[in-house]
């Protein structure tokens, strides 16, 4: 989750270390800090600071450093709670500096080796250990910073990012990677590294991503890569990024500007993709068609609101592409014995592509014989990505909102285009796949009109605010849209909220249902709109109030205890798209009216890279 930048250069690269903090602080915001080695005067300087990047700003304001070699730090807390002095980076007598992404797991029986050693531990942190064994093995062994990094790592059991600077030798820079991710970025005369090259925009466009096991030394001109103790080389990639994505605009929060971006970036997803009339399989890549062809049963695995979004999938596939799937938060698929059917296909769906659970079930199901891995993801350069058999990329955009939103529109998207593909070889006919095809060409603009109830839903928003509780309620494929409103109320707003089948009321939640339970329910017009109706009169009956996003055509209408908000008619095949847009925007005006850091919530950052 936390954010690594490096820079080794013949100018002043304090200010391109905070800029680099600042385009990852989407990844960690508890604290941040940075170590320079300032050459001339043989000093390594450190500052940190408790909060938000802008607290490390202000501190290098009143108190300068300035240095050609150094590495920075924005933190999500593991090991140790936000404080000064478990902000990274950490340490070692005054002459080793190191910033980790991670969790080091043996970290205890290291420091206690290193307690016997003299070492003294300043913070609550697995990291600190990484420092003092890497000083240790310097002196112990008079091995330079690469050889020393080398024979620490060895040590480590876990998953980690680092990064590490000596000023005994400021000629470079060492990096190492393990389960998290790190790039190098090549500049002429200045090399940098990084967890994610968006925090090197401003200064590169071209970018060598490490691999599993990597360490790699960079120096001014140079970089040198080893792995498994054999050098090795990587491919250089050119990444130009859009500065309009990290721009707001008109819009107060990220969040704002990701949701009104929905029908466009549905439009980029879909483009190339779809015709008039049928679906353009062959987008997909050539490998593709060979994975689907073998097809009989679909594993998903995801985190968090890519679940959701496989949720849905799984009524696609079974509904439409009449193939059994099951659906696996990808944090527990690996704890249990996995019974893989014949010609099954593993499905991985995650915005970022780094998410350290999905990408542990993708090296865990490649050993247990699945006919093919094909990723879902919005990164391209993501390591989910480069250890998928296939990936079939968003193209929503970059994400900035903690919060997902367009990730998951997109998301469904495609997942809805893969249910084809595979609808195709179970016998859906030329007029159903022009209906499908129809519907999804359709779907910018539906999307439109849905964002055009803002002003309607801000309204809504207010009911909320002094709320402490609410209730979603969702039937068949409107379950998991319910389940991911819920979500989305209770990260941005901390508004306790859960999601339950509507069909569930009467084995428990009801006993909840009060005046001051909020329940909202999303009621398409479909074959389970008279069995939701009466479970509404159930809630209605107990004094709840109601607030129903439902279909323009249901039939369901304003009454004492409802509140109706008509979303614009769509098939049941894009509803679980349209209705995601309602339950998004009443989230987000519920956190503006509470007053809530909306883009960057308490405890959570946007991509977990941390099992």
């Amino acid at each position: 989750m936390c954010g690594i930048v490096g820079a080794i250069a013949e100018r002043q690269i304090t200010d391109i270390l905070v800029e680099g903090l600042r385009r990852l602080e989407y990844r960690g915001y508890d604290s941040a800090g940075l170590a320079v080695v300032d050459c001339d005067k043989s000093l390594l300087q450190t500052i940190k600071a408790v909060g938000k990047v802008q607290a490390l700003q202000d501190e290098i304001t009143a108190h300068p450093v300035r240095g050609t070699l150094g590495i920075a730090h924005t933190r999500w807390a593991t090991h140790g709670k936000p404080s000064h002095r478990n902000a990274h980076p950490h340490i070692s007598t005054e002459s080793i500096a190191v910033v980790h992404n991670g969790i080091i797991e043996n970290y205890p029986e290291l420091k206690g080796v290193l307690l016997r050693k003299g070492y003294a531990f300043e913070s609550d942190t697995d990291t600190e250990v990484i420092a003092h064994l890497i000083h240790a093995i310097t002196i112990e062994k008079n091995l330079r910073l690469l050889d020393a990094v080398k024979a620490a790592v060895a040590q480590l059991h876990g998953a980690y990012g680092i990064a590490v600077i000596d000023k005994s030798d400021p000629t470079c820079l060492v990096c190492a990677r393990s389960g998290s991710p790190l790039v190098i970025g090549v500049g002429i005369g200045e090399n940098f590294i990084a967890s994610d090259p968006a925090a090197l925009g401003q200064v590169t466009d071209r970018f060598m991503y490490l691999e599993e096991g990597d360490i790699a030394q960079i120096t001014l001109t140079s970089w040198r890569i080893w792995n498994n103790g054999k050098e090795v080389s990587r491919e250089m990639n050119q990444i130009r990024q859009d500065n309009d994505e990290v721009m707001k605009g008109k819009y107060r929060h990220y969040m704002q500007k990701e949701i009104h971006e929905q029908p466009a970036v549905l439009r980029n997803t879909l483009q190339s993709r779809i015709g008039k009339t049928r679906l353009l399989e062959e987008s997909f890549g050539v490998a593709a068609k060979e994975i689907l062809d073998k097809v009989h049963t679909v594993h998903i695995v995801a985190c968090g609101t890519s679940s959701h979004a496989g949720m849905v999938a799984k009524h696609w596939l079974e509904n439409i592409a009449r193939v059994p799937c099951t659906v696996e938060i990808a944090s527990e698929y690996r704890y249990r014995k996995i019974l893989v059917p014949a010609n099954c296909l593993f499905v991985t769906i995650s915005q970022s592509g780094e998410t350290a659970d999905t990408l542990a079930a993708l090296r865990y199901a490649k050993k247990l014989g699945y006919v093919g891995h094909i990723a879902v993801c919005n990164v391209a350069s993501s390591t989910l990505v480069r250890e998928s058999d296939v990936a079939v990329m968003t193209f929503a955009g970059r994400e900035i909102g903690v919060a997902s939103t367009k990730a998951f529109t997109t998301q469904l998207a495609v997942l809805s285009l893969i249910a084809l593909a595979l609808a195709r070889r179970n016998g859906m006919t030329a007029a159903q796949e022009e209906q499908y095809v129809a519907d999804l060409n359709q779907l910018p603009a539906i999307m439109e009109l849905a964002l055009k109830l803002d002003n309607e839903i801000l309204q809504l928003a207010h009911d909320f605010a002094e709320k402490h509780n609410a209730l979603f309620l969702g039937r068949g494929i409107q379950y998991p849209v319910a389940m991911e409103g819920a979500l989305k109320l209770k990260e941005i707003s901390y508004i306790h909220a859960e999601a339950y089948p509507a069909g569930e009321l009467k084995h428990g939640p009801l006993a909840l249902v009060d005046s001051e339970m909020p329940v909202i329910t999303v009621a398409p017009n479909n074959e389970l709109l008279e069995k939701l109706k009466s479970n509404l009169q159930e809630v209605r009956a107990r004094g709840g109030q109601l607030y129903v996003f439902a279909d323009a055509n249901a039939g369901i209408s304003n009454e004492p205890g409802i509140k109706v908000l008509n979303v614009p008619h769509c098939s049941d095949f894009l509803a679980p798209i349209i209705y995601t847009i309602p339950l998004q925007l009443l989230s987000y005006h519920v956190a503006v009216i509470k007053g809530t850091d909306v883009d960057q919530p308490r405890n959570l950052a946007k991509s977990v890279t941390v099992e």
